[in-house]
């Protein structure tokens, strides 16, 4: 499977702040159009009946309300705007390398052995692991180890009548339970080569052979590919 480096360029340009620059630039029209019916109306006011500056306070208020609404929403697409650069230099920086990746699905070659990780959070009585094909059909089962914590499994990529499986995607199910027959979530996850970074959502997704993942499932960068 061929996959370029990077699908698309980032852009360092932020929709968001554009609509807050026009969002002030608005609101500064609509306080000086305000300021200058104040003012005709305070020169023009009765002096034996001066205006009510109860009605032009509350609108001072609102104004000001609204500037401050504008200049936090100017703020948070500012620190929205480093993370998503910060996010886009990470995942440039990780191309080629290895990583171990939140996921069930690795990419089987047909001949070098897949590899999964699974966690359980506490000691299962029963562990019952399935590497299943592309179409959910189980080829392969195997008992797993029952202990708390990190836990690798590796797979020859033969069903269970010792046949060698063709190339393509394979996925891990782990079902474990404890004593009571109760459900233990496990964890799983890949160790896969990094092979490129999608720009074109709204967050960076690292391509492997296996497809795109989000920058967030990845869990550990290794050194080497």
């Amino acid at each position: 499977m061929t996959v370029s480096g990077v699908s698309h360029t980032p852009s360092t340009t932020n929709p968001n702040a554009t609509n807050a620059s026009s969002a002030q630039q608005t609101l500064a029209g609509n306080f000086n159009t305000f300021l200058t019916l104040l003012t005709s109306q305070l020169q023009n006011q009765d002096p034996l009946s001066p205006m009510d500056s109860t009605q032009f306070t509350q609108q001072l208020v609102q104004f000001s309300q609204v500037e401050q609404q504008i200049k936090t929403n100017q703020n948070l697409e500012g620190l929205a705007q480093q993370y998503q650069a910060a996010s886009a230099g990470a995942a440039l920086s990780y191309l080629g390398k290895g990583a171990l990746i939140q996921s069930d699905t690795v990419r089987y070659s047909g001949s070098a052995p897949a590899n999964w990780g699974y966690s359980l959070p506490s000691t299962a009585n029963t562990v019952r692991l399935e590497v299943r094909d592309a179409s959910n059909r189980t080829v392969f089962t195997a008992n797993g180890v029952s202990a708390a914590g990190d836990h690798a499994f590796t797979w020859d990529g033969k069903n269970t009548n010792g046949n060698t499986m063709p190339a393509g995607n394979y996925h891990l199910v782990v079902t474990a339970q404890d004593a009571s027959s109760t459900n233990i979530n496990a964890t799983i996850s890949t160790q896969e080569v990094i092979r490129g970074v999608d720009f074109s959502g709204t967050t960076p997704q690292i391509i492997t052979d296996s497809g795109s993942h989000a920058l967030s499932t990845v869990r550990a960068v290794l050194d080497n590919g």
